[in-house]
């Protein structure tokens, strides 16, 4: 592809659309609710109904179709570069639960597929981290042995089936890679086979913790329970402020056709170049390449100029393919690296919560499904201690992370209120700009008929100016991450609420 890619959606989800589930409309008592329909919440559901609870999943848009229909759909223990990092800043104990927390996720995975049968192209694979840089080869080195030492089966090579030459990687062999929404749907459907509820189109607008608690939605219903989990990727109810020790991340990600014959055959990531993430999917006689890069923060980007080097990234190396999608995901990285999934408040005993997967949700999906159905039913979790949300020995270590997220943040509610604006009349057909009126800062978008659209440039989270971004016209936060269509509707939380109707 040499032209400019066309943002033309997930394969996962054109592959795999699923049928529509309804909103819901009546009031409803059950034991657990779960806000949010991704791997996180439909995982957990699903291990909360087969032990013995009367679940109900709530998602605002469609089931499986958010951050985790847009993954690039890895199950790895390898988090990149975590575990020499782990073992200094949480011990080797904490590296290790870590490591057995992801592993087990894998195998729980596995597992669940093969018990019922799931057809989601799953394909065991060795995982790599990588570098092209000979001056990273002891960082790689020192990563091998922590992973190691964490218990996973690590080694140092320098040989891949990268159709380019690295310094060197950390393998770790017995991984996989799948396809996320042939795996989820099929645990929507067993979900229902148990008599959950299960509700799309149904955004929670109000959380009333108690005993029981109590939900309120959009649609007007109300749902009650004795325990709800918040699994909404970025916590759309955050009354630790959570958000302070999460920054929100986009990459982007093209896909097409390679021939079987140039099938890197593994699981491929670097953190350098704007990290690079190279795996492939199964596509008929041959095989669909998945390249994932250029990470930035969202709304602070050209995105189509990011795509455009993607793009050209994947075809200098992969030069027989032929790209037919793109699409872009986001993940929220936790200032101290480790997830954040337990109790959703110090005070909290009937709340929890589930975010801070750094990009690596799938397995950290899985892993807080099995989780928080331990908290809930009462049972012990070796490894609740490592993620839990309350935890107070990393505030140290985290603190020069937490600064650095927090400084951004203030920099974009002031700075970006300073920023000179174009004038309305200046907005091609397609495009979209913040502009300054008399009556304050507005987000306009030009439609491709011509006719503006303006929106209060105020996200509804906290406050902070959206901004446009072209290539997937959409208004984006740069502060915690929240995205908007061109009508202001959410596209993504931590808002809940649309951006403002405004005349112009």
């Amino acid at each position: 592809m040499t032209e400019n890619p066309h943002v033309s959606g997930s394969y996962w989800l054109e592959t795999a659309p699923g049928p529509d589930r309804p909103a819901l409309v009546d009031d409803l008592t059950v034991d657990v609710a779960v806000i949010g329909g991704g791997i996180a919440g439909l995982s957990t559901a699903w291990e909360l109904a087969r032990a013995g609870c009367q679940v109900a999943v709530l998602e605002a848009d469609r089931v499986a179709a958010g951050v985790t229909g847009h993954t690039t759909a890895k199950l790895t223990a390898l988090h990149t570069l975590i575990y020499d990092k782990l073992r200094r800043t949480r011990g080797p104990e904490g590296a290790r639960l870590y490591a057995r927390s992801q592993s087990e996720a894998i195998e729980r995975a596995a597992g669940i597929a093969g018990e019922l049968g799931i057809d989601c192209d799953w394909e065991p694979r060795s995982a790599y981290t990588y570098a092209r840089d000979a001056g990273r080869v002891e960082e790689l080195r020192a990563e091998a042995r922590a992973a190691r030492e964490a218990g996973l089966p690590a080694s140092f090579v320098t040989e891949t089936g990268l159709p380019f030459p690295v310094a060197g990687a950390v393998r770790v062999t017995g991984q996989a890679q799948f396809h996320p929404r042939k795996y989820l749907l099929a645990l929507v459907d067993d979900l229902v086979r148990q008599g959950a509820h299960l509700h799309e189109h149904t955004t929670v607008v109000g959380l009333e913790e108690g005993e029981p608690c109590r939900l309120t939605t959009d649609t007007g219903a109300t749902v009650t329970a004795r325990d709800v989990v918040v699994a909404t990727h970025y916590p759309v109810f955050d009354r630790a402020l959570l958000f302070t020790r999460l920054h929100p991340r986009r990459e982007l990600v093209v896909a097409g056709t390679v021939s079987a014959d140039r099938d890197p055959e593994g699981m491929y990531i670097t953190p350098d170049e704007g990290t690079r993430s190279v795996r492939t999917a199964p596509h008929g006689e041959d095989r669909l390449l998945v390249v994932t890069g250029e990470h930035f923060t969202p709304g602070t980007a050209d995105t189509r100029a990011r795509f455009q080097h993607l793009a050209d990234w994947a075809a200098e190396h992969f030069p027989d393919v032929t790209l037919t999608h793109a699409w872009a995901t986001q993940d929220n990285d936790p200032t101290d690296t480790v997830p954040l999934v337990g109790p959703l408040h110090p005070g909290a005993h009937h709340t929890y919560v589930a975010t801070g997967f750094g990009g690596w949700g799938l397995s950290g999906g899985i892993m807080a499904g099995r989780l928080l159905t331990a908290l809930i039913t009462g049972e012990k979790c070796a490894w609740s201690e490592l993620y839990d949300p309350r935890r107070l020995r990393s505030t140290m270590r985290e603190a020069p992370s937490f600064l650095k997220t927090q400084a951004e943040v203030a920099r974009h509610f002031v700075g970006d209120r300073l920023r000179p604006s174009p004038p309305v009349e200046s907005l091609p057909p397609g495009e979209g700009a913040v502009v300054r009126t008399e009556g304050g800062r507005l987000a306009v978008y030009r439609d491709e008929a011509g006719n503006l659209h303006a929106l209060s440039a105020r996200c509804t989270h906290l406050g902070c100016l959206v901004a446009f971004n072209a290539a997937e016209r959409a208004w984006e936060c740069p502060c915690h991450g929240s995205r908007f269509d061109t009508d202001g509707k959410v596209i993504q939380g931590p808002a809940i609420r649309p951006l403002e109707q405004r005349d112009i």
